[in-house]
């Protein structure tokens, strides 16, 4: 079993900048990818960014290119999300996520086996 904690969301104008963070515990040896994804009121989870756990690869979707970042702290067994001029559409709930899966549909939720309870991000216009 892995356990996930998500922390860092909050309230945020327009153009301003959160760092979420993920810790994650237990069986994370086998743990190959983690990712990001969110779901705001009324709508699918959508994926967000995922990254790999060894070797670094990431991946982004388009919607965040350019203004959010991923990345992770092998020692610590946490992955970041930096999110950077926000807009009132980022507003969702953003959950953490753990695959032991190595292909190529890292976008997909099923393709993940742990989830985190999720943490509410907020951008007000």
């Amino acid at each position: 079993q892995v356990q996930l904690v998500e922390s860092g969301g909050g309230l945020v104008q327009t153009g301003g900048s959160l760092r979420l963070s993920c810790a994650a515990s237990g069986r994370t040896f086998s743990i190959y990818r983690m990712g990001w994804f969110r779901q705001a009121p009324g709508k699918e989870r959508e994926f967000v960014a995922a990254i790999n756990w060894s070797g670094g690869n990431t991946y982004y979707a388009d919607s965040v290119k350019g203004r959010f970042t991923i990345s992770r702290d092998n020692a610590k067994n946490t992955v970041y999300l930096q999110m950077n001029s926000l807009k009132p559409e980022d507003t969702a709930v953003y959950y953490c996520a753990a695959s032991y899966y190595s292909g190529s549909a890292y976008y997909q939720n099923s393709r993940y086996d742990y989830w985190g309870q999720g943490t509410q991000v907020t951008v007000s216009s």
